[in-house]
């Protein structure tokens, strides 16, 4: 996964030797540090997370995608170098704490398939085949809504009811089911 500021392919060349950092190409010209997006696993807390929302608390949790860490041979939590895929967690969590619905709030209203064409058409509702499909047909990129699409999947598939895909400024119309993008089984 890409992370960082973007770099002229000498000073990303410069940071890799300084700092052993592995580069790659982003966009012709502009290099960037890459470091592994490991799928989550588990949930440290999830099972605290649980019981404030069986208290009727709202909890808002990895949004950040979480701490990357392993157990140790010594049974010690241990940090790594890697990037957790946020819409992943979320997927995890809502998995964890049985969740009916999974919200992803993005920076876009609703999920579109041929995006930043001419042809671009906007989704408002799709079953997790028609997702699966045009996932597979490569509609949705890695790192903007392709994850976000496999968490969405990922949920469904577990336990899930719908999965809501939105805008922050587009979350009141979705609730009244007016905005977003809706995904069902």
């Amino acid at each position: 996964k890409f992370i960082g500021q973007r770099y002229t392919k000498a000073e990303a060349e410069n940071m890799a030797q300084n700092f052993g950092w592995i580069i790659r190409e982003q966009n012709e010209g502009e290099w960037r540090q890459v470091v592994p997006s490991p799928l989550p696993q588990y949930i440290e807390h999830g099972k605290s997370i649980q019981t404030l929302v069986d208290h009727g608390i709202i909890v808002i949790a990895s949004g950040g995608g979480g701490i990357p860490a392993y157990w140790n041979k010594n049974g010690n939590l241990e940090g790594l170098d890697a990037v957790i895929d946020k819409d992943l967690s979320a997927a995890l969590l809502g998995r964890v704490i049985k969740a009916s619905e999974l919200w992803i709030i993005t920076d876009v209203d609703s999920v579109s398939i041929n995006y930043g064409s001419t042809n671009e058409k906007t989704i408002h509702e799709m079953t997790t085949d028609e997702a699966s499909a045009y996932h597979a047909e490569g509609h949705f990129q890695s790192g903007t809504m392709g994850p976000k699409i496999e968490a969405a999947l990922y949920f469904l598939k577990y336990h899930g009811d719908k999965v809501v895909i939105t805008s922050i400024d587009g979350i009141a119309e979705a609730i009244e089911g007016k905005n977003g993008t809706l995904i069902r089984n």
